[in-house]
């Protein structure tokens, strides 16, 4: 069993540790450097990136996340989550973690009411994954490392860069748990590799 953090900030984090405990994995909402201890793989929810990225400095989580990145701790990040993950962001605006070696834009999809859901196939992970796009983000550009996982329009929207997976879309609003089972798998590679 599998220990998985939930940035718990603001977002959808219910969702997420609701899918996290249906696979039989222990789910830890992360609020404090302290909530990451012993967690085997962290997820950063969909929400609002602006909001989240300033409270991850306020809660003093920004070095702490990017530790466990550097000690190899897989991490996905689902809409927002992706934005928060990213290198580089479109436009001006500063980057937050700065781990995964992305380019995104936001709100690429339209706003909140051009919400829609589509079906998706994701040859390494399935078809027809119901996928739910909220003001999401996409991918514009991909570093070397990079292998596109699914695209919308020909706008990448799920990709991973070793221990990172970035989603446009929020697969915890739906009950299909294959994404989510994909990420476990990821964190299963890393807890089995002698460290």
């Amino acid at each position: 069993m599998s220990k998985i953090g939930v940035l718990a900030l603001q977002g959808a984090v219910g969702e997420h540790m609701n899918q996290i405990k249906l696979l039989d994995h222990e789910a830890v909402e992360v609020k404090t450097g302290n909530d990451l201890c012993g967690i085997d793989g962290l997820i950063l929810p969909g929400g609002e990136s602006t909001a989240i990225g300033k409270l991850i400095e306020r809660n003093d989580l920004l070095a702490p996340i990017q530790a466990l990145a550097q000690q190899g701790i897989p991490m996905f990040g689902t809409c927002a989550g992706l934005i928060l993950l990213a290198k580089k962001i479109k436009g001006s605006i500063t980057p937050h973690l700065c781990l995964m070696d992305v380019e995104v834009e936001r709100n690429s999809f339209g706003r909140q009411v051009d919400s829609f859901e589509v079906a998706l196939a994701i040859p390494s992970i399935g078809y027809d994954i119901t996928a739910v796009f909220i003001r999401a983000p996409h991918i514009v550009t991909i570093g070397e490392q990079v292998e596109i996982l699914a695209t919308y329009e020909e706008r990448i929207v799920l990709a991973r860069d070793g221990q990172f997976l970035g989603c446009s879309f929020h697969p915890e609003l739906t009950d299909d748990v294959r994404i989510l089972q994909y990420f476990i798998g990821m964190v299963n590679e890393f807890t089995n590799v002698p460290r």
